[in-house]
């Protein structure tokens, strides 16, 4: 069946049709870490928000090339034009090259990713292996008189920009004046016409590690033209979606419109699409704050503040991190709390338990057809084609496992129709478009763990028919101990973590 998508443009501030530009396919582009540290859940949160989005577009029969680029270049401290470049910081620190820790967390991340359930993107690009683009998009941009070499460094003349196009700041609602007024001053600011100028490429002092020759001055780019210059190598230009975090919408994004009208003539993309912070206690969780936690913590269940306080009450699995940040709607914030992420578990095993239930539910003869059943599946498209909609989804996934349950209790009577209906929304919606798994049957030790539960189970009930009730209590207290719930039903006895 046909959908029709409406996605929020930041641009625009409001839903908009999806129409693609080339039909039956999507460009879009997605910007990635700066790999300088491990990723934390303020990194989870991006790539799980536009692994839904890659999904659902492959989903609706689009063919998507979805690029998510590599920061490991340009990306100085406080996201400013001076100071020392993030990577080459943790370089010198560590005493490595800086190409070294680049690979390290690159490493790392995508290990990350992988347990979160994020598909790799279709292109990775590193801005380190696109510095000719980089240094060809600058010049472009001279050629057109946006821009100025001052010192051996280039800066973006925002002024004559704003002044020509009246676009800077249509992204973040900022304007020329108001950011007269609240630029701090920054050494080296004296090579700039204005102080909202941004740099395009950066003459490299003595001692900064990372360098190129160009026609200005050996040095590196800025941290702006890499997005510019990799969407538009892979992409075209301009490209159907351009995503991130919410905090990258100035200067970073801004910078990147600048950029693209300035060198050709139009915007990079159609669709902003902007997913919101995570936050603790209400303040944005990230490196420069020095308040985030690992999502390698999370997994393990330790992180302690600076104060040596323990945050985290248990270990938390990847798929309990994934269906925490999909129970809110991306354009939300989300803010980090142990009772929501127990509560997050909880719900996405209740899911798994009612589908594990689905395949003991037996077909009803002369039943008629379910009408809840019957609308489940297009409710569900009507909430992910409502701007990706996750936790509307999983509210109706919920009401599928409650259908299930009443069935699996006698209190409701299914066609087979509406059975192989019931599976056919959980795995198209809970596994394929949200990317949920069950972590307890991976690793080849599912099959093994229900074969010995079933096992244990049958001894049980052998106890409970021959009334040898201290067995079949001491069989269930023990596996209560080991985490293991066992529900007793009129068909038997059920069970699950």
């Amino acid at each position: 069946m046909e959908q029709q998508l409406l996605i929020y443009n930041t641009l625009s501030r409001q839903k908009e049709l999806f129409r693609p530009i080339n039909e039956g396919h999507v460009g879009m582009y997605v910007c990635g870490p700066t790999v300088y540290g491990d990723a934390h859940l303020g990194h989870a949160r991006p790539a799980i928000t536009f692994d839904i989005v890659f999904r659902y577009l492959q989903h609706l029969g689009y063919k998507v090339r979805y690029v998510r680029n590599i920061t490991d270049v340009g990306h100085l401290e406080h996201d400013a034009d001076e100071g020392e470049d993030k990577i080459a910081k943790k370089a010198r620190l560590e005493q490595l090259e800086p190409m070294e820790v680049a690979q390290y967390y690159t490493n790392r991340y995508h290990t990350a990713m992988e347990r979160l359930g994020v598909l790799p993107p279709s292109i990775e690009p590193h801005a380190s292996g696109h510095i000719m683009e980089q240094i060809a998009l600058v010049q472009q941009i001279l050629d057109a008189g946006y821009a100025y070499v001052s010192n051996g460094s280039v800066y973006f003349d925002v002024r004559k920009y704003q002044e020509q196009t009246h676009k800077y700041g249509q992204l973040s609602g900022r304007v020329i004046e108001e950011m007269l007024a609240t630029t701090r001053e920054l050494d080296g600011q004296e090579e700039k016409r204005f102080p909202g100028d941004f740099a395009l490429w950066k003459k490299a002092s003595p001692e900064h590690i990372m360098r190129w020759p160009s026609p200005w001055s050996d040095g590196f780019p800025g941290w702006h033209a890499e997005c510019t210059a990799m969407g538009a190598k892979y992409l075209g230009s301009p490209f159907d979606i351009h995503g991130g975090g919410m905090d990258l919408v100035f200067p970073h994004h801004e910078s990147e419109i600048a950029q693209c009208v300035a060198s050709t003539g139009h915007a990079p993309c159609r669709y902003w699409m902007h997913n919101n912070m995570i936050t603790i206690n209400g303040q944005k969780m990230g490196k420069s704050l020095g308040n985030f936690i690992t999502l390698d913590e999370f997994f393990a269940g330790s992180h302690k503040d600076k104060d040596g306080k323990e945050m985290l009450a248990q270990a938390y699995s990847p798929m309990t991190i994934r269906f925490f940040i999909l129970q809110a709607h991306y354009r939300s914030t989300v803010d980090f709390g142990n009772e929501a992420l127990q509560a997050s578990e909880k719900g996405f095993a209740k899911l798994l338990e009612a589908y594990k239930t689905l395949g003991r539910v037996a077909a009803s003869a002369g039943a008629e057809a379910n009408p809840e059943v019957a609308a489940l599946r297009q409710k569900c498209y009507d909430a992910m084609n409502d701007d990706f909609n996750t936790p509307i989804v999983i509210s109706h996934l919920f009401e599928a496992a409650r259908i299930i349950n009443s069935a699996a209790d006698g209190k409701l009577k299914l066609r087979q129709a509406d059975i192989d209906e019931l599976r056919q929304v959980f795995d198209t919606f809970l596994f394929e478009v949200m990317g949920m798994r069950d972590e307890a049957s991976e690793g080849g030790n599912g099959q093994l763990v229900d074969s010995l539960m079933h096992i244990i189970l049958d001894i049980r009930a052998t106890a409970k028919a021959n009334k040898d009730w201290a067995t079949s209590d001491k069989i269930r207290d023990a596996l209560a101990a080991a985490g293991v719930t066992v529900k007793d039903g009129k068909d038997g006895a059920t069970w699950q973590l």
